[in-house]
């Protein structure tokens, strides 16, 4: 029987009577979320394409107004991190990385986090709110410096973490 589920869904769909009841599983929910990711893209994606026409062609608004700027950038970077969010899950296919890598998920957080940024006028919302996002845009990244040099150093690194990888880049 295999021990390692295999890297891609050709050697999947080939070894499949070899797989584990657990491997099917995890192929069969990462396929899955695959799908549904690529779903959300496209209709992101739809929905951009719809309102920069509509913005820039039917209405003739200047991109450079504020608003109109915040509203086509937001949708840029929500389509951007359901990109990213894509991207990830090929690591879970091809098994290169476990299920859940931390730093990943902290830079789809920094991510999400500058899209709130955009989108966000800072003179129409109370301070405090500005300076929560502040404070949570300094902690995910003392949490990912902590992380890198964490793996720097080699502490920590076990499982999945140890195999070589090239730098994801967000």
């Amino acid at each position: 029987m295999l021990k390692q589920l295999p890297r891609n869904w050709v050697n999947i769909r080939k070894d499949w009577p070899l797989l584990t009841l657990n491997q099917r599983l995890e192929a069969s929910v990462a396929f899955l979320l695959t799908l549904v990711i690529d779903l959300v893209i496209l209709v992101a994606l739809y929905r951009l394409v719809v309102s920069v026409v509509d913005t820039l062609i039917v209405r003739t608004l200047n991109p450079l107004e504020h608003a109109v700027f915040q509203r086509i950038f937001g949708e840029i970077m929500t389509l951007l991190i359901a990109l990213e969010f894509n991207h990830t899950m090929q690591y879970v296919i091809t098994r290169e990385r476990g299920i859940i890598q931390g730093k990943i998920v902290i830079l789809i957080a920094q991510l999400a986090l500058s899209r709130k940024v955009i989108v966000t006028d800072p003179y129409e919302v109370p301070p405090t709110s500005v300076a929560a996002l502040a404070a949570l845009a300094l902690a995910l990244g003392v949490v990912y410096w902590l992380m890198c040099e964490r793996d720097a150093h080699g502490e920590g690194a076990t499982g999945s973490e140890s195999r070589p990888h090239r730098d994801h880049q967000a």
